[in-house]
């Protein structure tokens, strides 16, 4: 028994909850990635609901089989978005504006979010939904696996204080009104009872996160979706190998005048290529992290403020700190 009740009842209600967010939340598409989170949601929209997946063109991506499967099992019209260099570049250049952050991960994934919800709007889409905050509710990330049961309350506690979601930042700007469910108010009141023993668990030899939502909507996807492990949005679609890119790119001497050009003068460390090409589009728009905001708590690495109770430097992408 856990705070929530038993486990047939968790399961049997976070169904309910979920399928009745999706009712809530109408929405002319979904963004599907075929991961666990997406695909929940897909198995309970309509059928004939537009589904859009991006997928790197020049590297290795897992997302598009996992998509298609889902879409056809749900009966989802499917847009896949095979997106090459150069436009992931200019993508690259509108989500550093839009999110104002030079965060290597948070570019990575987002300029997937800005691309798929950019090729909706195009379309003619005015509403969209994600599954963002499954991750946050139902410990989906890998660091939480590390964990005794105590930390992990206590880690979700701190994490449901300071969740960010950019997506919705994306959204605003491009002009698409966003939909997600997991974050419904039911649905996150009701995550947030369960026992963290039930978010990560085992599951025959192996340690999962989100143990308890795979278990809720394992009959309702096939198991190679339900069970699949957590994937980083980077890494699915493919924009990870832009770290690879621009090693090959940016000669070693020029990274190293340029780093230490801009630890001296405005106090940012740059630990890669890829981080030093962010920043430099991130300062033809805005101000260096140090000149932004007044705090006590400054990023050791780009002296950004950074929230009290967060591990995390959104400006940079620094962890732990």
């Amino acid at each position: 028994m856990t705070q929530a009740g038993s486990l047939q009842e968790i399961c049997s209600k976070l169904q309910s909850l979920v399928s009745d967010a999706v009712a809530k939340h109408k929405t002319e598409s979904i963004s599907l990635s075929g991961g666990l989170d997406s695909s929940i949601l897909a198995s309970c929209l309509g059928k004939n609901t537009r589904a859009y997946a991006m997928v790197a063109q020049d590297f290795p991506s897992t997302d598009l089989v996992n998509a298609q499967l889902v879409s056809g099992m749900c009966g989802l019209k499917l847009d896949v978005i095979p997106t090459p260099v150069d436009k992931m570049l200019e993508s690259v250049e509108q989500t550093i504006k839009i999110l104002k952050v030079f965060n290597p991960i948070e570019i990575r994934n987002n300029i997937v979010v800005y691309t798929t919800i950019k090729q909706a709007r195009k379309d003619g889409i005015t509403s969209m939904m994600t599954g963002d905050g499954a991750d946050e509710l139902f410990a989906g990330y890998g660091f939480f696996q590390r964990m005794s049961a105590l930390e992990l309350k206590k880690d979700l506690e701190r994490i449901w204080q300071v969740m960010h979601f950019p997506s919705r930042v994306i959204s605003e700007s491009v002009g698409i009104e966003l939909h997600t469910p997991f974050l419904d108010r039911d649905v996150a009141e009701f995550a947030k009872s369960i026992s963290p023993e039930l978010k990560v668990r085992e599951e025959k030899g192996k340690k999962y996160g989100k143990w308890v939502l795979r278990k809720a909507f394992e009959k309702s996807l096939p198991s190679s979706i339900v069970w699949r492990e957590k994937a980083a949005m980077q890494d699915g679609a493919g924009t990870s190998g832009l770290t690879g890119f621009f090693d090959s790119m940016i000669p070693d001497s020029v990274f190293e005048e340029k780093a230490k050009k801009y630890l001296e003068k405005e106090q940012v460390i740059l630990p890669s290529k890829e981080s030093l090409h962010y920043y430099e589009i991130y300062r033809r728009y805005y101000d260096y992290p140090a000149k932004l905001e007044s705090s006590k708590n400054r990023c050791p690495n780009c002296n950004y403020f950074v929230k009290e109770g967060s591990h995390f430097c959104r400006m940079c992408g620094s962890f732990p700190i």
